[in-house]
């Protein structure tokens, strides 16, 4: 079992590094505070090829592979942090659904400008009364002609406020096999949109209502039965923000130990002190092992086995060592840690939203313990028995 990067995803890494550190570094903490999304930083990556890394060269993106997204995402989060999340955006969710699923003329209109970094896309899922219980859902697209009318409300969506074209999560029917997906542009007759709320990482989120909202056939992205589908793209997702919340704990980290290197109290440095250097070492050993993990889930997605059970396994454990990770980071570094001045305390917020976002670390726990036990375990109260 070889553990080390192949020579070619070495060159990739350096090559991604060394833009990274041209383009990305300086400014990183002004973008961090910056609301909206950093569409210059979209763009310029479009152009260095970072867009559409998983894509299919015949749809306009790299033909490359899930590790290749992922050491983006790693490489570039350690120069600018906040950029990492465009590599997300580029390569993993809607986008991947979009070209994964999504028809020739489909593809035509909305990921040519996607790909460029002008335009950007998401997955508008979470409801009010259906979050971890996605299947819940209660947004209906009802037959109209040729296509369908949506009615329904989403919240907490990511870019749902910027974006050109959602991927938006309908009922076609009763149950899960009733579960599929249609494209809606965000200035489409009938969507109607909240003002901005914030989250605790600074990003916005509206709400979002779609009022008698007309799909063409040609929006279509899945029919009845495409649910498993989607939660197979999204199973994918994950990884990508699994990498991100790593990626941000190993930020804080270098951060903390350059701090422990030069800074004294007491006349000595602070990495002298065997309190910090135990810490040290359990951040240590929280990457080491979360890399693993990332890198096994990744990795066997590429072969064309996706595993549930892995990207769960990943997932959980790195959104939690990202957090902790960042926690310690900033305990070591103190009140500067604290403060704005600082990415610690924004990377400490960020991987915070990893463990409700994308999957729950509970949620998670529980499709592991399925894997255990190798049965499924319904949340939901048993029916009452039929007289």
């Amino acid at each position: 079992m070889n553990f080390e990067l192949t020579e070619e995803q070495k060159r990739f890494r350096d090559a991604v590094r060394g833009f990274a550190e041209k383009h990305l570094r300086a400014g990183a903490l002004e973008r961090a505070h910056a609301p909206g999304h950093p569409w210059d930083v979209s763009k310029l990556m479009a152009r260095q090829g970072l867009m559409g890394i998983t894509i299919a060269e015949k749809d306009g993106g790299q033909g490359g592979t899930l590790m290749d997204a992922v050491i983006a995402i790693e490489t570039v989060a350690q120069a600018c942090p906040r950029s990492a999340d465009v590599v997300q955006a580029g390569n993993f969710g809607a986008i991947r659904v979009l070209a994964e699923y999504g028809t020739e003329d489909q593809k035509k209109r909305y990921l040519k400008r996607l790909l460029s970094g002008e335009a950007i896309t998401c997955v508008a899922m979470t409801e009010p009364d259906a979050g971890s219980a996605v299947t819940e859902l209660k947004t209906t697209a009802t037959p109209d002609g040729d296509g369908y009318r949506v009615n329904g409300q989403k919240v907490f969506t990511t870019h749902a406020h910027y974006a050109d074209v959602m991927l938006v999560y309908v009922r076609y029917g009763p149950g899960t096999d009733g579960i599929g997906s249609v494209l809606i542009e965000r200035n489409a007759p009938g969507v109607k949109q909240s003002k901005p709320s914030s989250f605790m990482n600074g990003e916005e989120w509206v709400t979002t209502w779609f009022d008698n909202v007309r799909v063409p056939p040609g929006n279509v992205v899945l029919k009845e039965g495409g649910f498993k589908k989607q939660i197979a793209g999204f199973n994918v997702e994950r990884i990508g923000n699994t990498a991100r919340a790593l990626a941000l704990g190993r930020y804080c980290y270098e951060q903390a130990r350059q701090w422990a290197l030069t800074r004294k109290q007491f006349g000595r440095h602070l990495a002298e002190f065997q309190g910090l250097q135990w810490k040290f070492a359990d951040m240590k050993i929280k990457l080491d092992a979360g890399q693993l993990l990332l890198y096994r889930a990744a990795a066997n997605a590429d072969r064309g086995f996706p595993s549930a059970d892995e990207t769960a396994i990943a997932k959980a454990y790195c959104n939690q060592a990202g957090f902790e990770i960042c926690s310690e980071a900033m305990q070591v570094m103190g009140g500067m840690g604290y403060t704005e001045d600082t990415l610690i305390e924004w990377c400490f917020r960020k991987c915070r939203g990893w463990m409700i976002a994308g999957g729950s670390i509970e949620i998670l726990k529980n499709r592991i313990a399925e894997g255990v036990f190798e049965r499924t375990f319904s949340q939901r109260p048993p029916k009452p028995d039929k007289a």
